[in-house]
C-alpha cells in the first residue's frame, strides 16, 4: 500500500470519506496493523502516533462479514481489530440531538441511520451502547462518556433510556 499515493488520491476527495463500499479489489494477505480495545492504533506493535496516518487509514476501513481490510480501489488489506474500530471520547447536545465524536474525531448524530445497541463488549462481556459510525463500523462508548450519558438518561423500570431528537435509544438495565 503506497501510502504518499494513497493520502494524494484521498486528499482529492475534499471530506468526503472514500466509496470504500464498491470497490471490491482482490485480497494481498493480511498487514500487522491491530486497533486494540481502546481504539488505539498499532502497526508491528508500535503505536501509530501520527493522528493524520490514523484517520486515512480509518478512511478506507471496511468490515466483510466478521473481518476487517483496509482497501484501495487496487488492494485489499485484512488487519486485527480487538473488538471495534472506533471508540467515542466526547458527545454534545446540539439543539435536542447527540452528536458523538470517535477518536479519529469523526462526528455522527445519534439517529435511526446510526443507531445505538446494546452488545457484549468483547474484553469484559458486560452489555454496553455501540453506536453504527458507517457501513457496518462499529463504535463503542468510552466509559466517560457512557457515565456523562446516565446522568442524562430517564428510568423506566430497570432500564436508562436517552432521547437523540425523535430516537429514542438503551443505554442499559439497572
Amino acid at each position: 500500500m503506497d501510502l504518499a499515493k494513497l493520502q494524494k488520491q484521498l486528499g482529492d476527495q475534499q471530506g468526503k470519506l472514500p466509496p470504500v463500499d464498491k470497490w471490491d479489489p482482490d485480497f494481498c494477505g493480511d498487514m500487522d496493523l491491530v486497533i486494540k480495545h481502546d481504539g488505539n492504533w498499532f502497526y508491528m506493535g508500535t503505536p501509530i502516533g501520527r493522528k493524520a496516518l490514523v484517520k486515512l487509514f480509518a478512511s478506507v476501513l471496511k468490515k466483510e462479514g466478521e473481518k476487517y481490510f483496509l482497501v484501495t480501489p487496487v488492494e485489499k488489506l485484512g488487519i486485527t481489530v480487538e473488538d471495534v474500530p472506533y471508540v467515542i471520547t466526547q458527545w454534545e447536545q446540539q439543539d435536542d440531538l447527540l452528536v458523538f465524536t470517535t477518536q479519529t474525531d469523526e462526528q455522527i448524530i445519534v439517529s435511526a441511520e446510526n443507531p445505538v445497541k446494546l452488545k457484549n463488549d468483547s474484553q469484559n462481556n458486560l452489555a454496553l451502547p455501540y453506536i453504527n459510525v458507517r457501513r457496518n463500523l462499529w463504535a463503542r462508548l468510552h466509559q466517560n462518556v457512557y457515565y456523562q450519558l446516565i446522568e442524562q438518561a430517564d428510568q423506566e423500570g430497570d432500564a436508562l433510556y436517552i432521547n437523540s431528537g425523535d430516537y429514542r435509544f438503551c443505554l442499559g438495565q439497572l
